[in-house]
Formats: structure tokens, C-alpha cells, sequence
């Protein structure tokens, strides 16, 4: 996650979209960068704890900006990415796996190490299930996004590719894929809103 003062910005950082490559760009403009273990800061947190710190620390109140990805496609780049040979953790690697497999213990009412993977829905709203961010932008649709980054930076705004997960046949069945529809259905739901809303939605924060 990174916060830019000047720019009014806070930037979160929803794993498996395009984060990484977004924050190699930009954090050397950045005047709070987090990383590690707190680099995937949560809507909530950001909200409840960092927030209130940089209003009474900065009286800055910077505007949220995340990315969402089509769930399906973000749960396929989860498989493969743990299907990557230089992963350290072995339990959660999906190697002899395929993607249909994934999403079966995905479903289960206790995923195995493998198979555990955050929401992009609960990452991005509240407990009482309201959006936390300002501003959301779909990952399939990131010339928007570079456009209002450059807009507001005043400089054109250059990605390289980082982080990408190894290349894959992972189709899904798509009786599995309706079970995933309805499981997630609140984060299909929210995407459904931020393509129609043209990729980019925008939401009043008090």
C-alpha cells in the first residue's frame, strides 16, 4: 500500500492485481510506502486505523484507489501462481492439481493450505459490507486506471510486468463454475457493478 501526500492518494493493494507492477511504478513517489506482511492492508484497516492517523498526523485525507479483477480470473492467477517451482511453501503449491481441483478445495468448508485464498470482496468493503474505496478500477481495464494515475501525477505513467504467474491450461467445468458464482456471489456481484459502472466506480466516503 502506498499514500502520496501531494497527490491526495492512498493506494491499496488487492493481491493477484496488478499491484506489484503498480507499486515498482509509483513508490519512489510515495511518501508512506507499506510492505511485507502489511503491504495487502485491508479496505477496513486502512479505514479504522490508517485513516484516522494520517488526518490527525498530516491532516491528510487521501482518496482510495484500488483494482478489482474478474474473480474467476483472480482465482485461476491464485492456482497458478502456486503452481510456480521456486515456491517455498510446499503446502500451499498446486503441483499434480488441476484448476477444476483447486476450486473443489477452494470450496470446501475447510480449504487445505493450498486452497486458501482471500476475497477481493471482503478485502475492499466493511463488515457491514460497504464499500471502502473512493475510487475502483477493473484490471481488465487498465489504460482508465493509467489515465486518471497520469491525471493525477502529471506524468505518464509506464508498468513493467512483475509478479506474472506462469503460463497454464486451466479451464473450468462449468458446473464448478456456477458453484463459484454462488459462493463468492457477492464479489461477482461487485465486479458486475464496476463493468457496468464503465470500469471505473466511484463511491462517497464520509
Amino acid at each position: 500500500m502506498l499514500v502520496f501526500s501531494e497527490q491526495k492518494l492512498a493506494l491499496l493493494a488487492v493481491p493477484k492485481t496488478g499491484t506489484t507492477a503498480l507499486e515498482l511504478a509509483l513508490r519512489p513517489r510515495a511518501d508512506i510506502a507499506f510492505s511485507k506482511q502489511r503491504k495487502h492492508l485491508t479496505a477496513q484497516r486502512f479505514h479504522n486505523q490508517v485513516a484516522p492517523f494520517l488526518k490527525r498526523a498530516f491532516d491528510l485525507v487521501p482518496e482510495r484507489v484500488a483494482v478489482m479483477r474478474d474473480p474467476e480470473d483472480q482465482v485461476r492467477s491464485w492456482y497458478k501462481y502456486r503452481s510456480r517451482d521456486r515456491l517455498q511453501d510446499r503446502e500451499a503449491a498446486t503441483d499434480g492439481l488441476s484448476f477444476n481441483d483447486f476450486v473443489r478445495d477452494m470450496l470446501r468448508d475447510d480449504p487445505p493450505p493450498h486452497a486458501r485464498i482471500g476475497s477481493q470482496f471482503r478485502f475492499l468493503t466493511s463488515a457491514r459490507k460497504q464499500l471502502l474505496v473512493h475510487h475502483l478500477f477493473a484490471y481488465e481495464d487498465q489504460p482508465q486506471l493509467l489515465a486518471f494515475l497520469t491525471d493525477r501525477f502529471g506524468s505518464a505513467i509506464e508498468l513493467e510486468r512483475k509478479n506474472v504467474s506462469p503460463p497454464a491450461e486451466a479451464p473450468l467445468d462449468p458446473g464448478l463454475r456456477t458453484k463459484l458464482r454462488a459462493a463468492r456471489a457477492e464479489e461477482f456481484n461487485l465486479y458486475e457493478r464496476l463493468r457496468e459502472a464503465g470500469g471505473h466506480l466511484v463511491t462517497q466516503l464520509n
